[in-house]
């Protein structure tokens, strides 16, 4: 990260794939953080069908619900330690004095975040689906609206976590101020799925999910980038 901090400019390219590769280096660094996500999206969807009832009809009517609600909590396990190293190490200030727009480096850490770990969610819901008997033809749907939804939960959860990363505990913060944002895209997600289990056109709701996701996309860094600078002056 010196390197963003020195007198020699800097392409935003350069800078952007610097970020990325360095989010990846130090995620493999500490697999616990790059397993904990995932391990907790197995565990409660597994859980599900032991706490409320095995029968396949149950499982195959509950199960988009569990999954989704299941990858809300692990992407907000990914989300409370975003930038919280970064503030402690003082990355952020180092940041400040690139030459390059914080929000493309604030972009560049959101990017590598989701494939870190959003990314391996949504590969291995073809098995959970099939363990909440979820019908074949309706899995493409779901992994759709997941590969799409995943993103906006990490960028919308981003700018929480901005705000709240240098309070001492500010998790439950956090919380309050997130999930009732994550709302709409838990329905419009959902309603996408029931649409394809009936075997009807789900363009409207990917459509409406797409327009959230290119809307995150270009204000989330922006917004990210502001509330970090705030926090630190």
């Amino acid at each position: 990260m010196n390197n963003l901090s020195t007198s020699k400019p800097l392409s935003y390219w350069s800078a952007f794939k610097s970020i990325f590769i360095r989010e990846i280096k130090l995620a493999w660094q500490k697999p616990t953080q790059l397993v904990q996500p995932v391990v907790f999206f197995l565990i409660v969807v597994t859980l599900f069908p032991l706490g409320i009832s095995p029968a396949p009809k149950t499982l195959q009517m509950i199960g988009p619900g569990v999954i989704w609600i299941a990858a809300i909590l692990a992407i907000m396990l990914v989300v409370e330690r975003l930038f919280r190293q970064d503030y402690q190490e003082g990355t952020i200030e180092a940041w400040l004095l690139s030459t390059v727009p914080m929000s493309l480096l604030v972009g560049a850490k959101l990017l590598a975040a989701w494939f870190i770990s959003c990314s391996v969610l949504v590969l291995i819901t073809p098995v959970l689906a099939l363990l909440m008997n979820i019908e074949t033809h309706v899995i493409p749907a779901l992994m759709l609206s997941l590969l799409v939804g995943t993103p906006i939960l990490l960028f919308v959860g981003a700018i929480g976590n901005a705000l709240t990363v240098g309070l001492n505990q500010g998790g439950v913060l956090l919380s309050l101020l997130v999930l009732p944002l994550y709302i709409p895209v838990l329905i419009f997600a959902t309603s996408l799925i029931e649409a394809a289990t009936l075997n009807m056109s789900y363009t409207g709701q990917m459509s409406i999910l797409i327009s959230m996701l290119l809307v995150s996309c270009f204000f989330a860094p922006v917004a990210i980038a502001a509330a970090l600078k705030n926090t630190v002056n």
